[in-house]
């Protein structure tokens, strides 16, 4: 039977009284699928056990809302199958035979959209990515419909060459690019699973965590590559020769890449830099939120982030501010005038910034006479922090504030810059003799 002659019956057959019934029945598995998906979707979406975990209401079975996930064309597909064979003998399938292929569709697109998204976070790639995947499956999700596709099948298998002395025909190369991607699609979401409940382990440490999070998925992209090739049909042995060229490719162009995943592995592994840590490199000071194995994002205060590899974190110096602990000092300067008594103003600026609210008590603040300068006496005041999250600036800002109402009570003179011009004496010109 043509293409032409299976769409002429499908059509026929939905304009028959029974379809009428079977569009029901879908609408009726439409919907259970929805409850299902509402009843099993975690109610606490935020609540997780770091801040690096990925949130749960936006995993590859529920989506954000709940059924804009996985899992509710899955169960659809599967509701719709059972019910199609359980119709069979009782009422002839036409709502079905166009239902079932735009489910499993619509399955298979989510499904891999999913697992890309939950791998790949924030690519341009996987978008463009998924804009192709999703016209291939509506292609052929429409030739299996209308009937086409065995005929297309048949063309394909008809194309045919020799590699390697061995006949291989189109279809063959098409199935077997569909099975590696099958494949790998099967090893990103088992290492997105993995990475997802390893992040949410709060009773070990982030960095490692993080670490085996960064290894689990090596090792299933690796096996998952080896079947995927052998799904292909390529030989596995053919890997030897490719071997060779891989490792001169790594040794002169690639070495750089290859350094700084290496040194994504040890930094996480010695912990010297952990996310969360205060660390100032290359003149930039930020927070680590997190460490990939490429590459460690830097927050600042401002809001700024820098990327920087990490092979600079392990070649050049770094400057880890809460490596011990979370404890800063910070300082600030001021100027009285000469005349002031300092011997009694020590003491209180030592109170007055010890009462700042952020300031620690232990160690105490300290204040100095630092310099004897142009316009007055220099004291410096440094005190101490526990909390660099909330901000330096700030906090010196309100160390600063109180420092000037404690001058203004006692009437501290704060100095400013003066200049004295003395004018040098003009000599009169002599009167002009008279007429």
């Amino acid at each position: 039977m043509s293409g032409i002659d299976s769409l002429q019956e499908l059509l026929a057959a939905l304009a028959r009284p029974t379809a009428l019934v079977e569009l029901g029945l879908l609408v009726a598995c439409l919907g259970l699928s929805w409850l299902v998906c509402a009843a099993l979707r975690p109610r606490d979406a935020a609540a997780v056990g770091d801040a690096a975990a990925p949130p749960v209401g936006d995993g590859i079975w529920f989506g954000q809302r709940g059924f804009d996930g996985a899992l509710f064309p899955v169960l659809a597909l599967a509701l719709a199958v059972v019910a199609r064979l359980l119709m069979r003998g009782h009422l002839p399938v036409a709502v079905f035979q166009l239902a079932v292929p735009v489910l499993a569709s619509l399955a298979l697109i989510r499904v891999s959209v999913r697992v890309l998204h939950a791998a790949f976070p924030n690519s341009a790639l996987v978008r463009a990515l998924e804009r192709t995947l999703s016209w291939g499956v509506w292609i052929v999700a429409v030739l299996w419909i209308t009937g086409l596709l065995p005929l297309v099948l048949a063309e394909m298998e008809a194309v045919s060459w020799k590699i390697g002395g061995a006949p291989v025909s189109l279809r063959s190369l098409v199935e077997g690019a569909l099975s590696a991607v099958a494949v790998l699609l099967l090893m990103l979401w088992l290492s997105a699973t993995i990475e997802s409940r390893l992040l949410r382990a709060s009773t070990v440490h982030l960095s490692v965590r993080k670490i085996a999070a960064n290894a689990t998925r090596a090792v299933l992209l690796l096996v998952g590559l080896l079947v995927a090739l052998s799904a292909a049909g390529i030989p596995l042995g053919a890997l030897g020769v490719m071997g060779g060229a891989v490792g001169v490719g790594i040794g002169l162009g690639l070495q750089r890449l290859a350094a700084n995943y290496v040194s994504g592995f040890v930094i996480l592994a010695e912990r010297s830099l952990r996310i969360g840590d205060l660390v100032r490199v290359d003149n930039f000071e930020g927070r680590i939120s997190d460490i990939t194995t490429r590459y460690t994002l830097i927050r600042a205060q401002n809001g700024r982030e820098s990327i920087v590899p990490n092979e600079l974190l392990i070649t050049q110096r770094v400057e880890n501010l809460t490596y011990a602990d979370s404890k800063l000092v910070l300082t600030t300067t001021v100027q009285v005038g000469y005349g002031t008594d300092v011997d009694a103003l020590i003491p209180q600026l030592v109170a007055a910034v010890a009462a700042v609210p952020r300031v620690l008590a232990d160690p105490p603040p300290g204040v100095r006479l630092s310099a004897f300068a142009d316009n007055g006496l220099e004291l410096t005041i440094g005190f101490w922090i526990d909390d660099p999250d909330n901000g330096q600036v700030n906090a010196v800002g309100e160390v600063n504030l109180a420092i000037l109402r404690l001058l203004n009570a006692q009437g501290v003179e704060i100095p400013f810059p003066q200049q004295v011009v003395h004018a040098a004496p003009v000599a009169m010109a002599p009167a002009p003799p008279s007429a």
